[in-house]
């Protein structure tokens, strides 16, 4: 899987696992992500996925690198999807 096809995933995995905000936006926490076992099973590097999504402008969360156990609770953001950019 390539660098893009991997957002891809990401974005819907945090659709699945994340919770619908008002503006469109979706929230999950990195524990929830990091946890899943069907995230495992997809991503061999969540870190490296999450850090190039953000890159990317995909999501936003505070920090750099995210590490299990210490930043579990720290939100991870989908931006909200632009009709243009939809997938």
């Amino acid at each position: 899987m390539n660098v893009e096809e991997e957002v891809g995933r990401l974005k819907e995995e945090i659709k699945r696992l994340g919770k619908l905000q008002s503006d469109g936006s979706y929230k999950v926490t990195f524990g929830t992500l990091f946890n899943d076992d069907q995230c495992a099973n997809i991503f061999e590097a969540l870190v490296g996925t999450l850090r190039a999504a953000k890159k990317r402008k995909v999501l936003t969360y505070e920090g750099e690198l995210l590490l299990q156990g210490v930043h579990d609770n720290v939100e991870i953001t989908l931006n909200p999807l632009t009709p243009d950019a939809a997938n």
